[in-house]
């Protein structure tokens, strides 16, 4: 008798983690809710494109961590924190894709002086805010560990891929991406960015990531 209570017990336990995945699989199969920030599709070849974006708002953090899950799980618990609610006005602002995260550098921290100094390691993430959001108009965060910054217009191009968001695969997928714009004649002006469109939940095979690097506008 014990053997089968404790049978029992395991099989609810297993249902009630099938019944959880099942859930979660319809959630993911479905179509994605995140509002994305609006672009001119200037290039498209395979997985590989060339994209204008007008200027955006962003939350972004600084992690001065160097493994690149505990940054990812830090950053984005704080900056879901400021949009939920940990902000000022106490305005809930809606998701939006994608979460962007980047290694912190000399090089980056050099071109937006205002995010870091440049001699601390580590990753920085930022949640892009919804259209119409200024550096005005968006709520003052409540953690000094969250800014705003307003991002220019610029000329971006980006490599897809699913699976895994991480470092390794920044690596892999951002080398691909710088060789794609030397054969086409672009000029690269910034590091690769990670750039993930799912929540953590989601299965790898149905996600969608992409590797992102700003270039000059004309060709070389």
């Amino acid at each position: 008798m014990h053997h089968t209570k404790k049978g029992n017990e395991i099989m609810k336990t297993v249902m009630l983690m099938l019944t959880s995945l099942l859930f979660a699989g319809c959630s993911v199969l479905g179509k994605r809710d995140a509002a994305e920030p609006p672009y001119k599709l200037l290039k498209h070849d395979g997985p590989f494109e060339v994209r204008q974006y007008g200027p955006m708002v962003i939350a972004e953090t600084f992690l001065n961590e160097t493994d690149y899950g505990v940054a990812s799980g830090k950053g984005f618990n704080r900056l879901a924190g400021y949009i939920f609610g940990k902000n000022r006005s106490k305005t809930s602002i809606s998701m939006t894709a994608p979460v962007l995260q980047e290694r912190n550098s000399e090089k980056l921290s050099m071109t937006a002086p205002v995010l870091q100094q440049p001699d601390r390691g580590g990753w920085r993430m930022a949640f892009v805010l919804p259209e119409g959001f200024t550096l005005q108009s968006a709520p003052e965060p409540l953690d000094p560990e969250v800014k705003l910054r307003e991002l220019p217009p610029s000329t971006v191009a980006v490599v897809t891929f699913s699976g895994l968001h991480s470092s390794a695969n920044l690596e892999k997928y951002g080398r691909q991406l710088q060789q794609w714009l030397e054969k086409q004649g672009y000029r690269v002006i910034s590091e690769p960015k990670l750039a993930s469109y799912d929540p953590p939940w989601t299965l790898p095979f149905l996600r969608r990531n992409e590797v992102q690097i700003k270039i000059v506008p004309d060709h070389v």
